[in-house]
């Protein structure tokens, strides 16, 4: 009876150890799942849809025209003091001070000189220019599949080369009132603003024709998915839940997407990081 009392009791502390350590075990994995196995949401950046401009284009390009020119030929040897070439100058003021003669500006103006060949010239002989360039001009030539829309005043981008980043606004001033039977196109005059004068005389411009201008939602044409022919994007719901939304879209234009459908004035879309998201799941919105 000893010996059988002693099995049980060996056998009962046997399983006791054993659910003991199971039980520890169990308890570990459940602290160590609670402590390290929820990841926080993932942060992604989103914006609100808004309003913006867009319009339909017409690309061009054209030679910069001052608004206003003169010059002069004088001769190096009459000058009784040097000229500051590159001086803005106003109507009437000295710009060449000789000794035979003063040359006055007849306007308002920034001096600058010809490169013409001394062969043609002569060693002893310049020409003086004087450039208004506040408002440049130039000449496009507009296919006549646009004539229903190019009018005067029609608003009109330029940009320069020198000036990447910068666009010069400006206005049609005038049109030709026929086709031109060669080109199938019709010559227009744009005016641009150049108050700074960067734009110099003679530049190459790509000009940015604007009409059918309108106010409509956009969103940043990195928030859209495409899959076979339809657009999606992530809208952010209220929980901070992602809902993969249906959107149809129009123009493109500087970087956004017109939204025609799909998406409401105020909504918040995911704008990047959309490849390691998927439909439903909870993110981190940072608002940019």
């Amino acid at each position: 009876m000893k010996r059988s009392k002693k099995v049980t009791i060996g056998i009962i502390i046997f399983f006791i150890i054993v659910a003991t350590v199971i039980g520890g075990r169990t308890a570990m994995g459940i602290y160590f799942k609670n402590k390290f196995g929820k990841r926080p949401p993932p942060g992604v950046i989103v914006e609100i849809v808004s309003e913006k401009k867009f319009s339909q284009t017409i690309e061009s390009y054209c030679t910069a025209l001052s608004s206003k020119t003169t010059s002069f030929k004088i001769k190096k040897s009459e000058l009784v003091e040097p000229i500051d070439f590159e001086a803005k100058v106003k109507k009437g003021d000295i710009i060449a001070r000789l000794s035979s003669k003063t040359i006055v500006a007849p306007f308002e103006g920034r001096i600058g000189t010809r490169g013409i060949s001394s062969s043609i010239l002569g060693t002893d002989s310049i020409i003086l220019t004087l450039d208004d360039s506040e408002k440049i001009f130039c000449d496009l030539q507009i296919p006549e599949v646009f004539a229903a829309v190019l009018k005067k005043d029609l608003k009109v981008n330029a940009k320069f080369l020198a000036y990447k980043d910068k666009l010069y606004e400006g206005i049609i001033v005038s049109k030709a009132s026929r086709v031109d039977a060669q080109t199938r196109s019709i010559l227009a005059r744009a005016q641009i603003n150049n108050e700074d004068l960067e734009i110099l005389p003679g530049s190459l411009l790509d000009i940015e024709l604007l009409y059918n201008e309108k106010e409509s939602l956009s969103v940043a044409d990195t928030a859209i998915i495409f899959e076979d022919e339809k657009k999606f994007v992530y809208k952010v719901l209220d929980s901070n839940r992602i809902e993969k939304t249906e959107v149809v879209t129009g123009i493109r234009r500087e970087g956004n997407l017109e939204i025609l459908e799909g998406l409401s004035a105020n909504d918040k879309v995911v704008r990047e990081g959309l490849t390691r998201l998927a439909d439903g799941i909870v993110v981190k919105p940072i608002i940019k």
